[in-house]
C-alpha cells in the first residue's frame, strides 16, 4: 500500500507470508477516514488462523466511516467482541481445539491516541528520538518481562516466546487491554506482528524508524524480517502524525 495522507496523518502498510509459511495468517487494516489501523495475527493452523484474523479485520472494516470520534472506542470493542463470538462458533463447528488471533489497533483522534490489543502483536511510538512500546505482550514471556526476569529483547529468543495468554476467539472473554495518551506533532507509531520483532530488536527498530522515510519504512522493516529468516508471517503499519 502506498503512503496515504489525511488531514493529520500519513501511513504505510505491508504484510507478507514470509519465507517458510505456506500462507499468510496475518491480516491488516487501514481506515484513515476513522484514524484507525489494525493488525491481527491468527493461530490455529493455516485455515483456522486465516479465518480468525480475517474475522477480526472484517468486523472492524464494517464500522461506518462517519462515526463520531466519541463513539468509536465503544464500537470497536463491540466489533472485537462480535468477532470473538464468531471465531468461537466457527471453532465449535469445525471441532477444533483452538482458533484465535492477536489484535493490536491504533486510533488517532485530534491530539490523542488509543491503543487496544490482545496477544503479542505490538504498538510502538517514536518520539523525540525515544522508542517506547505502548502495548505489553499478553504472553508467558511478557509476564516474565513484567516481573523483571527478562528484557523484551531476551524474550524474543525464549523457548516460550510464542505462548500467548490472551487472544480474540479464545476463552470466555477476549482479554482486550487499552492504553490512551497524548500525541505531539512528529510522533511516529509502528504496529507489527511478531514476525517482525523476532528479527528486529528495539535498537534496530529505533534506528530504522528514525532514518527511513515513511514511504519506505514498511518496506525497510519487511526486508529486515525476510533477511533474518522470515520464518513467520510479517505485518507492519507505520503511522506518522
Amino acid at each position: 500500500m502506498s503512503p496515504t495522507k489525511t488531514s493529520y496523518q500519513r501511513y504505510s502498510a505491508k504484510t507478507h507470508m514470509g519465507i517458510v509459511r505456506p500462507v499468510n495468517e496475518d491480516a491488516i487494516l487501514a481506515l484513515p477516514s476513522l484514524g484507525l489501523w489494525a493488525i491481527a495475527d491468527g493461530m490455529g493452523g493455516h485455515q483456522g488462523g486465516d479465518f480468525a484474523s480475517q474475522t477480526v479485520i472484517d468486523a472492524l472494516s464494517s464500522l461506518p466511516e462517519d462515526l463520531p470520534p466519541a463513539s468509536l472506542p465503544g464500537r470497536i470493542r463491540d466489533a472485537l467482541h462480535r468477532a470473538h463470538r464468531d471465531i468461537q462458533a466457527e471453532a465449535a463447528r469445525r471441532g477444533s481445539a483452538i482458533i484465535g488471533t492477536t489484535v493490536v489497533l491504533l486510533v488517532v483522534s485530534g491530539d490523542h491516541f488509543l491503543c487496544l490489543w490482545a496477544g503479542d502483536s505490538r504498538l510502538y511510538r517514536l518520539r523525540g528520538g525515544m522508542l517506547e512500546m505502548i502495548s505489553e505482550d499478553h504472553s508467558v514471556v511478557g509476564e516474565l518481562v513484567a516481573a523483571g526476569q527478562l528484557t523484551w529483547d531476551q524474550a524474543e529468543h525464549h523457548a516460550q516466546s510464542n505462548q500467548i495468554t490472551h487472544a480474540i476467539g479464545v476463552g470466555s472473554v477476549p482479554g482486550i487491554e487499552k492504553r490512551r495518551g497524548a500525541i505531539v506533532p512528529g510522533d511516529k507509531f509502528l504496529l507489527c506482528s511478531d514476525g517482525l520483532t523476532k528479527y528486529a530488536n528495539a535498537a534496530m527498530l529505533k534506528r530504522i524508524m528514525q532514518d527511513a522515510p515513511l514511504d519506505t519504512l514498511a518496506d525497510e522493516l519487511m526486508r529486515v524480517a525476510l533477511a533474518g529468516g522470515g520464518a513467520d508471517n510479517i505485518s507492519v503499519i507505520a503511522v506518522e502524525v
